[in-house]
This record gives C-alpha cells, structure tokens and sequence, in this order.
C-alpha cells in the first residue's frame, strides 16, 4: 500500500484548497510539523557536539545544579503535554483505521512533536545543569512557533464548527494551552536570570551540598524524572556488585536532612507551642508542634497517595471496557463525522477502543505506581528526619538531666535508651502509615461505588461481608498486638536472665549453677514460646483473613447476584472487573489494623517522651539550691559549701549540715566506711545533686575519675586523650604515671586497640587506671579522683599514688579531691575530710584531727602501719626489672593470644581473597540456600511437607477458581446470545450448576489458606524453639575459654537479635516470599496459556528482573548491615552518655558529645535513606516492568481474541492476572532479599563454636563420690602444669605444694602472675595438661564437673549478685534454712544492713547489685561462701573494694567462722596474705603458709610457683 502525507483515496478532500489553504485540514497539520523540525535541526548538533560548561570552574555534582526559575513546573508541564501528545497519536491512528488509505497527517505530526518534546526537556537539562542559559533561546524560538501553529490550527476548526464533541478539538485546545504556559515559564527564566535583554546576568552559585562532593544522596538535587524513578540510584545499586557499600561510599547527608538541622526546626516548633498552649500536660502541644515541624512534606505524600489511590481504579475500569469490547456480538463501529476533508471521533468512540484503553491502563499504572512510591518514600524521609530531631532531643535532655532520677531508680539507662530505639522509631513509622488514615476512607467509598455500579445491590452486599468481617480482623489485630507485647516482655525477662547468666558465668561454673540459671531461662523461654505460639496462631488467622476475606466477598457477591435477579448480567468484564475491584477494597481494610496498632503505639510513645521531657533537670533555668561562696578569711584559697543538705530526691537529705572547705592547689582526701557517702562528695562539687541551700555553679571543666570506671567504645589513646590534642610528651608521662605501659605491650594493637563494650576485655585494675589516666591526662585546674586505688595492687597504688598525684598534679598545682579508703596515704594529704554516717565527722589537717579526735587518730594509725607493713614487704619481696615488666602477662593473656592469632588467621584469610576478589563477590551475590535448608530441617520432616503441599496446593485452587470464573462467565455470554429464546430456568440451571462448583473451589480454597498459614507459623514455632534450645544448652556447656576469646554482646545477640529474627520476622518473610512467589509463577502460567506469544516478550523482561534482582539483592544486604551497623553506635553513644554523664558533665564536654551523637544520627540516618531510596528504586522498576506485562497481556489478548476466536472470560481472566503480576513481583524480589539478611541469624546461630568440657569419659560417677567429700579439705598438688588452651603456651609449669586439713594458705603475687590459673586449677576451669590435683584422695580429674565445682567455696575479687533476693543469691539451690541465711549474714556483718531493707531475706537486688555498695556486694559474696559450708574455701583478692576498717573485721571473721576449713587466700602482697594467715599457727597441727608466684609465668628452669612456709 502507498503511504502518502495526506492520503491517496480518490475521494479525498485533504487535498482540496478551494476555500483557503488554512481551511485544509491536511496543511493545518503539516504547519504544526514546522516547530518540531526547527527544534530538532537545532538542538541535535548542539547536544551531540556539546559545549564548555560555565560551572567547571566549580567542583559539584555536575548533573544535579538545577537552579532555573520554574523547573518543577517546566517538568511537570512536559509530562502532561508528552501525555496529551500520546493521546493525539492514538486518535490519529484510530480516525486513521476509518480511511480507505493511510493518513500520515492524522498522527505524524503528533509523533514529531513527541520527539520534540523529549529532545526539549534534555535540552533543558543539559542546559540548566551546565550552567549556560543562552543557548536556551531555541527553547523560546520553539515554543513561539508551536503555540502560534497550534493557536492557527484550533482557530481553524472553530471556524470550522468542530466542537466539543470531537477529541481532536480538545486535545488541540490542550496542547494550546500547555505550549502557552511552557513560553510563560522561559519568559520567566530570562526575566530572572537575565541572560538575554539585560546588561547584567544574575549570576548564581551552586548550593553548599553540590560543592560537597562528599553529599552523594541526591534526591533533594535531582530533576523530577530523575526523582520519580530514582535513576540517580542507577550508579549506585550497580557499584554495588563491584565492591560492598560502606559509610565512605554512601557519604554525607545534605544540611536540610541532617539531624541539627531538624532538631532546629523541631525546636522552633516546642517553642512555639509551649508559648501557645497553656496545658498542664505536654502530649498535646507535642504533636501540634511535631504537626508544625514536619506536617507540610506529610501532606505532600498524602496527595501523592491520594492520586495513586484514585488511578489504581483505573486497572479494573479498563479490564471492564476491554473484556466489554471484545465480547460485543459487532465489532464493527459506525464511521465517525468528517469534516476538513479528515475524519473526527468523539471521546466515547476513542475509549471503546480496546488497543486504546490497553495503553491508557498502561500509563495509568505507570503513573500510580509513580506516586505511590513517590508517597512512600517523602512519609519515611519525614519520618527519619523526625527521628534524626527526636534523637538529638533526646540527648541534649540527657545532658541536663538530673542524675537523681537515676540513681534512684525512677529512670534507667535501659528507658531511656528504649525512648531512643523504641519510641522515636513507633514514631517515624507512624509518619509511614500515617498517609493510610486519609487515604483508606476515599479508597474503600470510590471502591464500593464502582462495585454498586457493576453488580448493583449485590455489590453492597459483598461490601457488607468485608465490611463485618473487617472487625474481627481488628479483633485479631488487636490480639496479636497483646499477644506481640507479652512476647516482648517475656523475652525481656528472658535476655535479662541471660545477660546475667553470661555476665555471672564464671561464678556460675565455679559453683555448679550453671543448670538452676539454665532452668530459669528456659523456664522464662516456655513462657515466651507459649505468648509465641498465641502470636503465632493470631498471625495465622490474620494472614488466613487476609486470603481468605476476598474469596469469600467474591462468593457471597455472585450468589446473591445470581439469585437476585433473573436476567443478572454475569458477564466476563463485569465478574473480572469486581474481582479486582474486590482485592483493592480489601487492601485498605486489612491495612486498618496495622494502621491503628502504629497509631496507638505513637501515642503510647509520645507519652513517654512527654514524661522524659518533663523530668527534672539541671541548669541555669532551674533555681540554684546551693551556693559555693569563696571564703574571705583564707584570701579566697578556699572553695566552700556553708549549711548544705544534699539529697538526690525530694526526700530527706543524704547529707545534712555539710560544712566545707576545699584548698585550691592542694590535695584534699575524703574518708569514711563503707556506704557512708563519701562519693556524694565530689558529686555535690560537679552540681550533680540537688542541694537544699543556695549554691553557685557556676565553674569550671573538672577532671574526674568515677569509682566505677567509664570508658568510651573506643581506642585506649581516645579514651585517654578524651578528645583533648594528642601530646605525645604528657601522654607518655601519664602513661608512666598509671603503670599502663606493660599492659599496652600486651594489646594486640598497642594503643590503638579497641576497648569497647564497657572496657570487658580489661580486668577492673586496667578499667581504673585508664581511668585515672584520663584525669590526670586533662589540664583542668581541678581534679576529683572518686575511690581510684579501689581495683589495684599496693605496688600499682602506690606508684599511682608517688608519680600521678604528688608528682604530676601537685607539681602542676593543680586542685586535688581524692575520695579513698587507703588510710597510708593520709600524711600525704593537705586538708582531710572525714565522713561518718552521712555527715562530717571532722575536717582539716592530719595534725589538727590529731588534737581535735585522738581516739579517730589512733584508729586510723592502726591501719596505717599495717598498710606501711604491706608495702614493706611487698618491696622486699618483688624485684622487677623493666625488661620483666614488659613481658608481663596478665590476666587477660589466653584472651588476647588467642584473638592475635585469629587476627593473624583472618589476616591471612582476607590476603588470600584479595588475591581473588571476584570470588568474594561471587560468595556476596550468592544465596545463603545451606542456611535455608537449615531452617527448614529444624521444624521435621511432617511439618515441612505439610508447608510444602499446602502451599501448591492452595495456588492450585486459587487459579482453578479464576478458570471456572472466566469459563462460567464465557459460558453466560455464550448462552445469552446464541439463546436467546431460552427459558430462563435453562439459564439458571446452568448458572446454579457452574455456581455449585465455584463455591465448592472458593471453599476449599478457604480452607487451605487456613490449613497453609497455620503450616507457616507453626513451622517458625518449631524451628525457633529447637534452634534456642540448641543455642542455650551449647553455651551453658561451653568452657569458659569461649567467654574469655568472645565479646559478651556477641554472644548475647545470638539470644535477642538473631533469636528475635527467627521467632517473629522469618515465618513471616517466609510466608510473603513463598505466596509472592507462587502467585507470579500462576500468573505468569495463566497469561502464557491464555496468549502463547507472550512468552516472546516475555524473555527479555525476565532478563531485566533477573540483573534488576541480582543488583538490588547485594546493595539491598549491605544497606541493612550498614543500617543495622550504624544504629548499633548511635545507641551505644546514648548508653555511653547515661552511664558517664557525671564525667562528661565534669570534664564539661557536652557541646563534643553531642557533636559526635550528630554524627552517629547522621550516619544511620543516611544508611536508613539510602535503603529507602533502594528499595524505590527496586519497586518502581519492578512496577513498570509488571506494567510492561500488562501491556503486553493486554495487546496480545485483543489480537488473539479478534483474530482467532479467544473467549473474553480467558481474556479478563489473563488480564487480571497480569495485574496481579505488577502487584506482587517487587516483593518477590525485597522478601527474597530481606530473606537472604535474616537467614544469617541461623548461620551465625549455627555457627557459633563451642568446643564441649569433657565431661564424658571421666572414672566416677556423681553416685560414686563420697556424700560428704571433701570431709578434711587435704589438698595435693603433683607436678601441676596448667595452660589455657592446647595453642598456648603454660602459665603454671610443675607446680607442687601440699596443704593440711584447716590450713590457711595465702598465694600472693603480682597481677598476672598466675595465682588466679592456679586457684582455677581446683575447678579444672583450665585445661591441666600435666599433674594433678588430689583432694581427700581423690583425683579431681576423674569428677564430674557438676559434682566437683558443687563441693567447693570461692569468694572472687569481682562481687557478683543477681537480680531477684536477697534468699536467692545466698542459696539459690534452696538447700538451707532462714536461720542458716541470718547466721552469713551475721558473720558477714551485713545483718543490721538486711533487717532494715523491706522484705528482709526477700528484699529485691537489683541488676548486678547496684542498690548495694561495692563492698557491700562483696559481703554478701562472703555469705553466699559460708553458706555453702564446703571444706575448702578459695578467696581471690575478696576484700580489694572494702574500707580497711571492714577488712579488719572481715579478716577475724575468716579466722573464726572458717577455722576448721581449708582456706587458700589469693593477694597482690605477702602482707595481704599475711594479715589473713598470722605467722603463728591455729593449732600445731595446721600450720600457715604462703605460696607466692614470681612476676613471670615461665621461668627458665620450669618452675611457675615456689613455697615460702612462715615462721611457727
């Protein structure tokens, strides 16, 4: 056939001219081509051969400066225009069919300005973005010549009398109308960057953010398009699979997303309602202020999800009219009007067309699926930028937070912390869900009109089942909410039990506990699985509900329609349409549920935050309570509190009537007993209590070291330097001062090892120095040094005590509070402060107590020379060369040899990958399918084909449904018009047959979505319990070498976050991911039995999905790690802060800490945007290819159905499918994904190595030892060489030693010198390579561990209590009486103490103990040894936190309530052990002795311990 311009038909009037060439319809288009041509001749070369940039000179992100006066607006007007010209194409096409030759004016001229369009907006944006608007005088040339040919054009057929019934003429008065307001918007860039016409360009620079290279999120940057479908994600998804996404690579946040910036805002808006509202209570003027910050981006995504909301109705209206088209009995329309020598169709004629409305369903979903992601993505970027401000809310209230609030118990670090990763989360997901509470209402109104308007009353029928069914939906909402929250609070119990267990292991081991805590954490563990499986059977009938609702509005509507009316239309595009009208109706119901669970859970969480908010704080807005006036009379040397009470709550004073006097410059020591407030001391000095009379507080930084020490997570040189400049010469000097040099040598890093996690991987004398390191490192003028020598050795003390306190800090004059029991030090003190009972005994100097308080005097003169005596000795006895100190290894030494030789392996390891690279990538984009078998073992054999089966069959069912639907529906239409003189009976039999067995299929199908959705719970049920059942017997059986090599908090996520990921998240991806799957694969199968050539066009699209997939799956895995990763900081930071507040308050480090904790928000907020982006990214992609799909379905399924007789049921039936496609393929591919990073909770589960004790192959049996063994308490040791795994090297070599029955033997030593190994030696808690140790006749190697540990007595230098009473730490076998529990108590002088708590014996200890002082814990610790009343009775360095006054009366206790049993003494001195063991002996037959251990552990001849027996 010939093509012509305006067509070869004879009759043709397109080439008649007879009343004007501008009444020709022909050359009206052919003037419209003029515009296009001109612009494409232009701009081509230019965009071809490009140009210099004027923004070179500039380092930005050179694609991203848009900076055009009405760029969104120019964006927007060329969608729509490229839109309008699709439309006018389409109607050339469709005018053209009624023509007996082609016409190529009826829609060239509209594809020409299709491509002018495009070639003008990238025109535009290379213009715009390089920086050189001149060149934009094509783009106004263009849009002249194009709004006068379209003006001329729609003038002509007005004149002409086309009018409005014609789409033509609306479609041309559209294009006018765009191409007017598209030369409006370049009129407005040259009148605002004068780049033409004006003498003076206005010159623009780039923004702060595109100067920043380091800013690589840029969606705020980008152009619309680029931001509707993320393509500037492209560079960084694909780089992904070339290296792994870390902080370095996703940068930095812009300034307006940053958390400063934010919490600014959020500020500003407080502010502003508190100066407003005058409510008493704050949750009010919170959320109108959090309205105020960030409710103008939420109304943004609630338009964007109302436009997508109202084009996803377009899906099932354009199913209707294509199924309607293609089942019309003539498909032949009439001819349209002619006029102009060309032919004009109306709307209602262009919508009738089903190739027409195949491409508008097409766009349609393009755009829907545009806007809602588009909603997604601004509701969670307001709701991160809400949590960015909350947090840094949050934390500026923590540093003026008043620490009673505390250390009383009326808020924890745990609350506080859970505000942070708790509620400022319910919070930002609520900003997520919150466009679903003004969306859902439109949704669920346009939805059941458009049902009413296809199936009338029965519709609203249909309606009412989803309707009433919606609130058990709620029900169970609501009940799996209750049954979550319990699940919540038993985990909680259970992580706190064993977090105290692993923190408590050692204790645990050495008396044979390790099953009592084991049976209360499973004990707390059944509890936690039975709320499970209420959470899991809720679960199941939500997603059961969820399935099976729609089956069931679905059945109940064609019932009624049928039986309603006689003459029901039943037709395909009717019963397809309302299918899929059905499932969008559902949606907003079930997602009611979540919506009002996210709501109430915000309100619940603002509550909070309004109580936190309104605690008290410390200030300069609150009213000072006490004033430190400088005294006149000692020429302002003094700081002085006049009549001060101090309390830490609203109650009585904990310190009443303080008077007094600190000399600057000087060194000023605080004394007293044990729990008698000598620490409030240099609190009340820091402002950290209230005080009861008017102070200033007005000071300032305090270098300060807590009695109990605070480390940063970080390197030992940054918590010593503690953000002051590195000076290498103080630093070393310090360094010496804290003896830390010998412990340096031993890290694996030196200096620069990391120390996190509270410091665990240092004994409690390397915490206290380093510590004290930090304060003497610090040039403030004042140092508070609270209880510094309490963890450390005389010998390390004392150095401490000559060479950081007298020679650093008061060579520097430097102002010193020492806060110690260490009477020794007394002479040295300038000024002496005595504390007794919560009040001052006395004050001033040495010599002045002298002669005001003898009797105190001479008291302290006592314990002073028995101190000097320890010191004495120690020297005597310890000769050290520097040479031996630097090889010291210490306690932590089988720790740290075995971590440098697993950072050697791993060394080795990441060389050799280096070496091939590809094959890390390679392992990165492969999925973990060893775990997922491991997962799906675990539930058995029964459970797993039960998943299985259910799960194909269930699909089955579900397509068979659709297929007897299209068939009945086929068979109507049929029926309809090949009979229409049938009776109507012949007509409702036939539909009461077909409707039988479609209530048949939808009720088995019901009850598989039961029978399938109970399988996947009950499976993750299964395998959660078996794999923590797995997990917590192979810890509790785990030697202890496992402890020492692994971080505590790894261990301890393997039981809260791994274990949380298996019992609740992954039943439930794979639930998702199991349907998602299926139902793609279903329908993908359907469409391609439906249409065989969709499988053509369907090749290349699995191809895109697949690279699509494969990207997105490793950007997606680093993104949460890194999400994850970054969080774990950001929380930290806020424990770190809550724990040392005091300190950082002192050293008046606030402004650092809150820079870093900007940082830390930073960081995790750009991780959580950049996942955000991600998973956009993966959606919209997804979308457009399932548009695609539908597309094709659709094109092909008109073609087949016109040309080869295909019915319309299978024609809506395919369509319908196709949809379904476009739903469910982007969360194939995130669940798959999401699936891949939680299936590492049961790698690491499983792959956490825990060699077993052998415990197995030993002699005796538990019933073969003696009832009462050890009866004596004799102890041999022969030839005992003991080492702390088979890979190091021996700490003990041929040790022998004989102790009596009764004996009191000391074993002193330095740190690290082995005496700890030897006293775990009895307990086999070392590995004894060589020797043994023979206890009443009985070699310890042949016991059981359980009955070995179970017979002996150890008091370690650590207190360690458990939370629960007072009865259960002492006895928590609950073996002995009440009477028996006193009588400890007694001895332990802990009595008077217990008697006054409530509760007495049943009194509450909180975790770790911290309502008692440290030397009270370490009484009680004492008790707990006596009760047991074992023969033998190990004390290692029991008594370093007590006052000297409580050791004397502890040392009598020893030798009186422990006379007649064997007790091995562990000290730093042979003084210390002295003191205990007295040189004569208890009775002739049981004399004394001290074994002491040199500074080495392997001495060249062998020998790691020697005797020193005492004199008799």
């Amino acid at each position: 056939m010939s093509l012509a311009f305006c067509g070869n038909d004879n009759n043709s009037g397109a080439y008649n001219v007879d009343r004007g060439v501008l009444n020709n319809g022909c050359f009206l288009d052919a003037l419209t081509v003029v515009p296009h041509v001109f612009l494409l001749f232009i701009t081509f070369p230019i965009l071809f051969i490009g140009w210099g940039s004027q923004s070179s000179k500039v380092h930005i992100h050179h694609s991203t400066w848009l900076h055009f006066p009405g760029h969104n607006l120019r964006w927007i007007l060329t969608f729509v225009l490229l839109f309008v010209l699709v439309c006018e194409i389409a109607e050339g096409a469709v005018s053209d069919g009624f023509t007996q030759s082609p016409h190529l004016h009826l829609y060239m001229p509209a594809v020409l300005a299709f491509l002018a369009a495009i070639t003008s907006i990238v025109y535009y944006h290379n213009i715009e973005t390089s920086n050189f608007p001149k060149l934009l005088l094509a783009l106004l040339i263009y849009w002249v010549l194009a709004f006068v040919t379209k003006t001329i054009k729609f003038a002509k057929y007005y004149e002409q009398g086309v009018g409005m019934g014609q789409l033509r003429f609306c479609i041309t008065g559209l294009l006018v109308l765009l191409y007017g307001l598209l030369l409006a918007v370049e009129i407005n860039v040259i009148l605002g960057r004068r780049y033409m016409c004006f003498k003076h360009p206005t010159e623009v620079k780039p923004p702060e953010d595109l100067q920043d290279l380091g800013v690589r999120f840029l969606q705020p940057f980008v152009n619309l398009l680029s931001k509707g479908t993320y393509w500037w994600m492209n560079t960084f998804i694909t780089s992904a699979h070339r290296r792994p996404i870390d902080l370095k690579v996703i940068g930095r946040l812009p300034i307006a997303m940053r958390a400063l910036t934010n919490y600014v805002r959020l500020r500003s808006a407080f502010e502003a309602q508190k100066v407003r509202c005058r409510e008493p209570r704050p949750q009010p003027w919170i959320w109108r202020a959090l309205r105020q910050a960030f409710g103008r981006p939420l109304m943004l995504s609630i338009t964007f999800r109302f436009l997508a909301d109202l084009l996803g109705f377009a899906g099932p209206l354009c199913i209707s009219g294509i199924v309607h088209h293609i089942s019309k009995e003539n498909k032949t329309p009439p001819p349209p009007v002619k006029l102009l020598g060309i032919y004009f169709i109306s709307s209602q004629e262009f919508l009738a067309n089903a190739y027409v409305l195949a491409v508008l369903l097409f766009f349609a979903l393009l755009l829907q699926r545009t806007f809602l992601q588009a909603s997604y993505y601004v509701a969670i970027e307001t709701g991160i930028n809400l949590r960015g401000a909350m947090q840094t809310k949050i934390y500026n209230k923590i540093m003026r937070l008043c620490t009673s609030n505390m250390s009383m118990g009326e808020m924890t670090a745990g609350q506080i912390c859970n505000l942070v990763a708790i509620d400022t989360n319910q919070l930002m997901w609520f900003f997520f869900l919150c466009p679903n509470l003004w969306a859902m209402p439109v949704q669920i109104i346009v939805g059941v009109i458009l049902l009413y308007y296809l199936l009338g009353i029965s519709a609203l029928i249909g309606a009412t089942v989803i309707t009433v069914l919606a609130p058990v939906q709620y029900f169970v909402a609501t009940k799996l909410s209750e049954a979550q929250k319990s699940t919540l609070e038993y985990s909680s119990e259970r992580l706190k039990k064993t977090n105290e267990l692993l923190r408590g292991i050692k204790l645990l081991k050495l008396y044979a506990w390790e099953h009592i805590f084991r049976d209360s954490v499973d004990e707390t563990r059944q509890k936690e699985l039975t709320s499970l499986k209420s959470f899991a059977l809720y679960t199941s009938v939500s997603i059961f509900m969820n399935a099976a609702i729609p089956i069931a509005a679905v059945l109940t509507t064609f019932v009624v329609h049928v039986h309603l009316s006689e003459d029901s239309d039943l037709s395909p595009a009717v019963a397809f349409a309302s299918l899929s009208l059905f499932h969008i109706l559902v949606s907003p119901l079930f997602l009611l549920s979540s919506v009002v669970r996210s709501t109430v859970k915000a309100l619940v969480s603002v509550q909070k935050l309004s109580e936190f908010f309104a605690s008290d704080e410390i200030g300069e807005e609150q009213d000072p309570n006490a004033i430190i006036p400088t005294s006149t009379g000692h020429n302002n040397k003094y700081q002085a509190i006049v009549s001060g009470y101090f309390t830490w709550t609203d109650g009585p004073p904990t310190l009443s009537n303080i008077d007094i006097k600190i000399p600057f410059g000087q060194i000023t020591m605080i004394v007293g007993q044990v729990g008698c407030e000598k620490q409030i001391h240099s609190r009340i000095l820091k402002a950290l209590c209230r005080v009861s009379s008017p102070t200033d507080r007005k000071r300032g930084p305090v270098a300060y070291a807590s009695q109990k020490p605070w480390l940063l997570n970080a390197t030992l040189v940054e918590n010593i330097t503690f953000e002051m400049p590195l000076n290498k010469q103080r630093y070393k000097t310090v360094i010496e001062a804290c003896s830390l040099q010998p412990d340096i040598d031993i890290l694996p890093q030196g200096d620069q090892t990391e120390i996190g996690e509270r410091g665990i991987i240092l004994s409690g004398g390397q915490r206290q120095r380093i510590s004290v390191a930090r304060a003497l490192y610090q040039q403030t003028n004042v140092v508070f040094l609270d209880d510094p020598f309490s963890a450390l050795d005389i010998h390390l003390s004392d150095h401490l005590m000559q060479e950081g306190i007298l020679k650093l800090l008061r060579e520097e004059k430097r102002t010193v509070v020492l806060v110690t029991h260490k009477l020794q030090y007394l002479p040295h003190a300038d000024w002496i402060i005595a504390m007794k009972d919560g009040t001052i005994q006395t004050e001033g100097t040495l010599k002045d107590i002298q002669n005001s308080e003898p009797e105190l005097f001479e008291h302290w003169k006592t314990l002073m020379h028995r101190q000097d005596q320890e010191f004495e000795k120690e020297t005597v006895t310890e000769t050290l060369t520097m040479l031996e100190r630097k090889n010291l290894r210490r306690a932590m030494y089988s720790r740290e040899a075995l971590k440098t030789e697993e950072e050697d392996e791993e060394e080795f390891t990441e060389s050799d990958e280096e070496d091939n690279i590809s094959q890390v990538l390679r392992h990165r984009a492969t999925i973990p399918w060893r775990s997922c078998g491991t997962y799906l073992s675990s539930a058995g054999l029964l459970l797993l084909s039960l998943l299985l089966l259910s799960q194909l069959l269930k699909h089955t069912v579900m397509v068979a449904i659709d297929f007897w639907l299209a068939h009945w529906t086929s068979h109507a239409i049929q029926v309809d018009i090949a009979g229409r003189n049938c009776t109507m009976s012949r007509v409702g039999g036939n539909h009461s047959s077909y409707l039988l067995v479609f209530s048949l299929l939808c009720c088995l199908g019901i009850i598989l979505c039961l029978v399938t959705s109970v399988a996947v719970e009950w499976t993750g049920l299964r395998v959660a319990k078996e794999l923590h059942h797995g997990l917590l017997n192979k810890i509790i059986l785990a030697p202890m070498r496992l402890f020492e090599t692994t971080p505590l908090g790894s261990i301890l996520n393997r039981f809260s976050a791994d274990t949380n990921t298996i019992d609740q998240h992954i039943p439930a991806t794979l639930e998702c991911l199991s349907r998602s799957t299926l139902l793609c694969l279903s329908a993908l199968g359907v469409i391609s039995y439906v249409t065989p050539a969709f499988l053509i066009a369907l090749i290349p699209l699995a191809i895109a999905c697949y690279f699509i997939q494969k990207y997105f799956r490793m950007a997606s895995r680093d993104l949460q790690q890194l999400d994850d990763s970054t969080q774990l900081p950001l929380l930290s930071h806020f424990s770190e802060t809550v724990e040392g507040l005091s300190t950082i308050r002192a050293f008046g480090y606030e402004a650092r800490f809150r820079q870093r904790l900007l940082e830390y928000a930073d960081a995790n907020n750009i991780a959580s945007l950049f996942l955000t982006a991600a998973n956009r990214w993966l959606e919209v992609r997804m979308e457009y290819i399932g548009a695609c799909v539908v597309l094709i379905a659709a094109v092909t399924s008109i073609s087949n159905s016109l040309y080869n007789q295909l019915t319309s049921g299978l024609v809506g039936l395919g369509l319908t499918y196709a949809l379904m496609v476009s739903n469910y393929l982007n969360w194939m591919v995130r669940n798959l994904a999401d699936m891949e990073v939680q299936l590492g909770s049961v790698t690491r589960i499983r792959g956490l190595e825990c060699p077993r004790r052998g415990d197995d192959d030993k002699p005796l049996s538990a019933s073969q030892v003696p009832a009462g063994w050890p009866q004596h308490g004799e102890i041999q040791i022969q030839n005992l060489s003991v080492r702390y795994d088979s890979t190091l090297k021996p700490v003990l070599k041929n040790v022998n030693a004989h102790i009596s029955p009764g004996q009191k033997v000391g074993i002193c030593g330095r740190t690290g010198s082995g005496k700890s190994s030897f006293s775990l030696a009895f307990f086999r808690m070392v590995d004894t390579f060589e020797g043994q140790i023979i206890i009443d006749g009985i070699d310890v190697a042949k016991l059981p561990l359980q009955t070995l540990r179970s017979r002996f007595s150890i008091i370690l230098q650590d207190p360690i209590l458990f939370s629960g009473t007072i009865r259960f730490n002492l006895d928590p076998e609950k073996k002995v009486t009440d009477g028996m529990l006193w009588e400890a108590l007694e001895i332990a002088q802990l009595k008077p103490v217990v008697k006054t708590l409530p509760g007495g014996l049943d009194a509450m200890v909180t975790e770790g103990g911290e309502n008692f002082s440290q030397g009270q814990r370490q009484l009680f610790c004492l008790a707990r040894a006596f009760v047991r009343k074992s023969s033998i009775l190990i004390m290692d360095e029991a008594t370093a936190s007590i006052d000297m006054a409580t050791e004397s009366i502890l040392q009598k206790v020893v030798m009186t309530a422990f006379a007649d049993r064997t007790v091995v003494i562990i000290a730093v001195s042979v003084a210390a052990s002295s003191s205990r063991c007295p040189l004569t002996p208890v009775s002739p037959a049981a004399p004394q002795r001290r074994v002491c251990f040199p500074r080495s552990r392997r001495k060249p001849e062998g020998r790691g311990c020697y005797l020193v027996p005492t004199l008799l």
